[in-house]
């Protein structure tokens, strides 16, 4: 399971109300890819429907669509969305990570 935050809802429904015009988006993919400077790196982004491998995740009234070999690495995460003087975004305390990068968006 992942969970997203109220403060995170609040984000991505303003990321697809903001989106515009174009295909109607449904939710947010979450992905994990090799790479980062810890070795594994958070892909992120809005998506228009689920893909066919996608386990979909539902959040409040959000939905979440994670690509089944992604999802063990994600398994327990819980998605923030903090505001701050010098930065904002999405933070990802997962208890799967043996180790992350300073950056947060990269975990070993």
């Amino acid at each position: 399971m992942i969970h997203l935050t109220e403060s995170a809802q609040n984000a991505i429904r303003s990321a697809i109300a903001g989106a515009g015009a174009g295909a109607p988006l449904e939710g947010l993919r979450i992905a994990v890819d090799s790479g980062g400077c810890a070795g594994f790196k958070y892909m992120m982004g809005l998506a228009a429907a689920p893909e066919p491998e996608d386990e979909v995740i539902e959040s409040g009234d959000v939905k979440v669509f994670v690509d089944r070999a992604s999802l063990p690495l994600l398994w327990g995460t819980t998605v923030d969305f903090v505001i701050g003087l010098q930065n904002s975004g999405f933070t990802f305390d997962n208890p799967q990570a043996k180790s992350s990068c300073s950056c947060g968006k990269s975990f070993g």
